[in-house]
């Protein structure tokens, strides 16, 4: 079985959160026509979007051409709403949810699902996770890389991590605002181009360095991007915890043990870097993932994984095995 771990959704549509809960940059989807919309952030532009965001039959011709059997949905991060009032945000995470178990629950052979949680309140996100788990039956969730402002090291995010360890919920971790050096990235598409693998080894980092992975080595986790900059920083990492001592001050073994404890997506875009991160993080750490439908992703999945001339046996482990063992099954 091929599964994509790493794809986004929105809901078809929904009421006017701002009207509702308040003005903000609240998402909101404004149809073009029947398979074309644009997605804003209060009356400012984001994304224009097209029906494969939404509607599950798209996406189904999409799989079939493209040989993937299974995508697991997840919002993109601009529906993460972190810097919203925590009920209000909660109300929009349930919305989302609902929406997106909906769809998981009417092709249960070809969708999964993951939650996403008002994490700017660590209470609150456990109580929507818990929510998501054992009423809508979700078996993962989505979390930014620094949610309302907090580092993975932050003794507020622990709960919620041991939460999702104790419920069993695997957490997939896309870059989000805010991006470390965001005040230089405001050309070029940086934010996604550069910003996005920064972020990213900057959170993988916080995380080992903050001893999470120490006190729950069985946290199933997993980040977007093939880690993004972070396999190219961890022998720096592991320098750097030999000879100074703020390292074993933290963390009582070396960057490189935590790191094969996490999980990344295929997502590359570089034969030669998908070689390094299973040589780095080990064969049983990589699941396919391709930002789909979004043009920073990739096109062909499993065409990209069997073009890195990778041993059949891994090459199989990342098109399925590795996501049923991230997921939980």
């Amino acid at each position: 079985m091929r599964i994509d771990v790493h794809t986004h959704v929105v809901p078809a549509a929904w009421e006017d959160w701002a009207a509702k809960y308040g003005a903000g940059a609240w998402p909101r989807l404004v149809p073009r026509d029947a398979c074309h919309a644009t997605l804003m952030t209060g009356d400012r532009f984001f994304r224009d979007v097209d029906d494969r965001s939404w509607s599950p039959e798209r996406r189904l011709e999409d799989m079939d051409r493209l040989g993937v059997d299974r995508q697991v949905l997840s919002p993109p991060p601009v529906m993460f709403c972190y810097w919203a009032e925590p009920k209000a945000g909660q109300a929009f995470c349930r919305m989302q949810n609902e929406s997106v178990a909906a769809i998981a629950a009417r092709h249960p052979k070809r969708f999964g699902a993951m939650a996403t949680v008002p994490l700017q309140e660590p209470a609150l996100a456990i109580h929507e996770l818990r929510h998501c788990r054992e009423s809508l039956g979700l078996r993962a969730v989505e979390i930014g890389t620094c949610p309302g402002g907090r580092d993975f090291d932050d003794p507020a995010l622990f709960p919620f991590f041991e939460a999702c360890r104790d419920l069993g919920v695997a957490v997939f971790v896309h870059p989000a605002t805010p991006l470390v050096g965001q005040e230089r990235l405001t050309k070029y598409y940086f934010p996604l181009i550069v910003g996005n693998p920064l972020e990213t080894a900057l959170a993988i980092s916080k995380l080992i360095f903050g001893g999470v992975l120490e006190r729950l080595p069985d946290l199933r986790i997993c980040f977007a991007h093939g880690g993004g900059a972070f396999p190219f920083t961890l022998p720096r990492l592991d320098h750097g915890w030999a000879v100074r001592p703020e390292g074993p001050a933290a963390i009582p073994k070396p960057p490189r043990v935590y790191a094969k404890r996490i999980y990344v997506d295929s997502l590359t875009l570089s034969h030669a870097n998908l070689r390094l991160i299973v040589e780095t993080l080990g064969a049983d750490r990589v699941v396919i993932g391709t930002d789909y439908p979004f043009d920073m992703g990739e096109q062909d999945p499993v065409g990209f994984v069997a073009g890195a001339g990778l041993p059949a046996a891994v090459r199989a482990r990342i098109e399925g095995g590795n996501a049923l063992a991230f997921l939980g099954g």
